[in-house]
């Protein structure tokens, strides 16, 4: 039989969601791939193909994403391989930008009808309703629907959702409502074969727990009769103690299949008041027993069983709940480590219990205890790394537990701290990724390690330094393309970074390289273009790294250099204003484009362009102003229009035009100025005030 309606994808689906929703995220995985279609409805032919036995794989990223604009190629590529998306709807992910472009990705591969919902938390289209807009559940790109283009338009769209609020649909029946879009048959049908089905489940089900209970119950008792017995009847201490020790084991088998097998079946008919009943006393029975008269491996046993427990509650947000379970395997985890300080195993478990103790106390915002408990985590993975250098697993434990130290000092402005653990967890990728020159992931981890310790030189004023990361991290990202040219999501993430190196090397006051950087920032997006000219993205970026040049290039006196990149910005902005007056992001590009083009105007000596360029450039700023935005970047461009009109003015011999522009110029950077930590804008103050005759800036 075919189990695969459509062959050619990988993934039965691809879940889009915040990682504020991580904890419905893990429970719908779970719930479509464990899900089993009923077998009279296998093999039937539906309008989209044939249903399957089992909804897998189903993909879901656990990663952060990077600060990139565009998703990255494992995203794309994961997209492009899932039958269906799946977006978990919230407040949250309605303010994600990444589920919005994770939406947009989709519907532009022409799947738009393939697109499920799930409400967890907000109410559909409450922007609607003034006042109630932080309630929305839908992001742009589920409530409109998109051209032929790509682009979203302003028609409304009605996407296909089912709501697990309580009072709504409720979690059972939005899952088969969802399951049911996917394998295109009707719901009540499925609820119907899923209502009997679960009946002769609960039936058995229930009937193995309580027998599995009792059991356990009665082997509980039993091996704590033998231990009385063997302190009362000493001659008999060696056979009781085995007795108990093995009665011990028959429980604590029984008490894992509790917790895996039955915990599967629990998981697929909902039944989580079962399920939490069983880890609270299997939780108790463990803390009923003590842990002198066991092995070694009975206990390593317990242990795992018990971050188990802890697991299955972190994915339940039972943080408190979670951390008792991680507590209790801690005592046996910190036994077991002390008594082989020269096992690598027990080390590495030991560091992993408190990975999951500090990321539980991060997670509750308990970040001075976090930091502690990680610092234990290190100390441990470190001593698991000496004695087993060649285990990957406990190098990337390692350098997971080195990130979240540097960020932790980095969040509280310890930057001293912060580069002392970022330049550790840098000599672990570098390492890792020379023993390992194939791998992706470890290139990758380089490569942000390198970004880590940019950040931090960067925030300390060290320019040098951080031009010197930003640089490797560049060259890094070079590699990676020259290997694969024809990935253009790659070529796009490196157009970003010759970028941002050029600006980084204007700070330093590298004039010439910032220059050169930014030529190559203008030759590889035009590049993109050229393999597709309609990939607004692509054009947009490639008029901003033009006006960069343009800028740089006046800065320096070369106006002849100039000229082309203003042109090439000059109308690409224009085009893009044309397809959309209302963005106002293009109106912004446009407006800096013509605020460069006004200053070669300028310096051409060609007064009445330069005035007519710059006067377009002020009604942009002004239309945008005048919807009540104040980002800081449109008060910047407005003022250096102003001192542009104000120069422009006094080479008329209007001297009151020209100081009431750069008075208002003077004003308007004044107010940002003193709210602002950014040289840029009392630089651009100073030079108003200069130019509008206020000496007292010069004392």
């Amino acid at each position: 039989m075919v189990e695969s309606p459509v062959s050619r994808f990988t993934y039965r689906a691809f879940i889009s969601y915040s990682h504020r929703d991580k904890a419905w995220a893990d429970w719908l995985h779970k719930a479509l791939e464990t899900y089993r279609v009923p077998s009279r409805l296998v093999g039937t032919t539906t309008a989209h193909g044939t249903i399957p036995r089992r909804l897998i794989p189903v993909f879901r990223d656990r990663e952060e994403l990077s600060s990139s604009p565009e998703l990255g190629t494992r995203i794309n590529e994961a997209l492009a391989q899932s039958e269906n998306l799946v977006v978990i709807c919230s407040p949250a992910s309605a303010a994600s930008r990444w589920v919005n472009e994770e939406v947009l990705a989709y519907k532009r591969l022409g799947r738009a009808a393939r697109i499920f919902c799930m409400i967890v938390d907000g109410e559909p289209n409450a922007t609607d309703f003034p006042g109630r807009e932080s309630e929305e559940c839908f992001c742009p790109a589920l409530r409109f629907a998109t051209g032929v283009d790509g682009r979203p338009t302003n028609e409304r769209a009605e996407p296909i959702a089912a709501d697990a609020r309580a009072g709504k649909d409720g979690k059972p029946n939005a899952k088969l409502k969802l399951i049911a879009g996917m394998l295109d048959v009707g719901f009540d049908a499925l609820k119907q074969r899923e209502q009997r089905r679960q009946v002769q489940r609960m039936t058995a089900i229930a009937g193995i727990a309580l027998v599995v209970m009792a059991v356990t119950i009665v082997l509980a008792i039993a091996a704590l009769v033998s231990r009385h017995r063997a302190v009362v009847a000493q001659q008999e201490a060696v056979v009781a103690k085995q007795a108990a020790v093995r009665r011990q084991k028959q429980a604590e088998g029984l008490v894992g299949f509790m917790l895996g097998d039955l915990t599967t079946k629990l998981r697929q008919v909902d039944r989580l008041d079962i399920l939490n009943s069983v880890d609270d006393k299997a939780l108790a029975y463990f803390k009923s027993l003590p842990d002198s008269d066991v092995n070694a491996t009975a206990l390593a046993q317990r242990a795992r069983v018990l971050q188990k427990i802890g697991d299955v509650r972190m994915d339940e947000s039972r943080l408190a709940d979670a951390m008792d379970a991680f507590q209790h395997a801690l005592r046996i985890n910190q036994r077991l480590a002390l008594e082989a300080p020269g096992s690598a195993t027990r080390q590495n478990a030991l560091g992993e219990n408190l990975l999951w103790i500090g990321s539980n106390d991060w997670y509750q915002g308990r970040l001075d205890r976090a930091e502690t408990t990680f610092k234990e985590a290190a100390a441990a993975l470190q001593h698991a790394a000496t004695l087993a250098p060649g285990d990957d697993g406990v190098r990337k434990n390692l350098d997971f537990v080195l990130n979240n130290l540097g960020n932790v000092a980095f969040a509280r402005g310890e930057l001293d701290t912060a580069r002392i653990y970022f330049g550790r967890e840098f000599s672990l990728d570098q390492r890792m990724a020379a023993r390992h020159s194939g791998n992706v992931l470890w290139q990758n981890a380089l490569g942000a390690a390198h970004g880590n310790l940019g950040n931090v030189a960067l925030a300390q004023g060290h320019l040098d330094t951080a031009v010197a990361e930003y640089f490797a991290q560049q060259r890094i990202q070079a590699k990676a393309v020259a290997r694969t040219p024809s990935d253009r999501q790659m070529q796009s993430q490196l157009v970003l970074y010759d970028g941002d190196l050029a600006r980084v090397l204007e700070f330093a006051g590298q004039d010439h390289a910032a220059i050169g950087y930014s030529r190559l920032a203008v030759r590889n997006s035009a590049s993109l273009i050229a393999f597709d000219p309609s990939h607004e993205d692509w054009q947009e970026l490639h008029g901003f790294y033009n006006r960069q040049l343009a800028r740089l290039l006046l800065d320096t006196g070369d106006t002849a250099g100039a000229a082309g990149p203003i042109a090439v910005a000059l109308a690409t902005a224009t085009r893009l204003v044309a397809k959309d007056p209302d963005n106002a992001d293009w109106r912004d590009d446009l407006a800096q484009a013509q605020l460069q083009g006004a200053r070669l105007a300028l310096a051409r000596g060609q007064s009445t362009d330069a005035r007519k360029l710059a006067l377009q450039g002020m009604a942009n700023m002004q239309s945008l102003l005048a919807r009540g935005t104040s980002k800081a970047t449109l008060v910047r461009i407005a003022a250096n229009l102003e001192l542009v009109l104000g120069q422009i003015a006094n080479g008329s011999h209007d001297a009151v035009a020209a100081n009431k522009y750069r008075q208002q110029a003077a004003a308007r950077m004044q107010r940002l100025a003193v709210r602002s930590a950014d040289p840029r804008d009392l630089s651009i103050w100073v030079d108003a005030l200069l130019a509008s005759g206020n000496r007292s800036v010069r004392e």
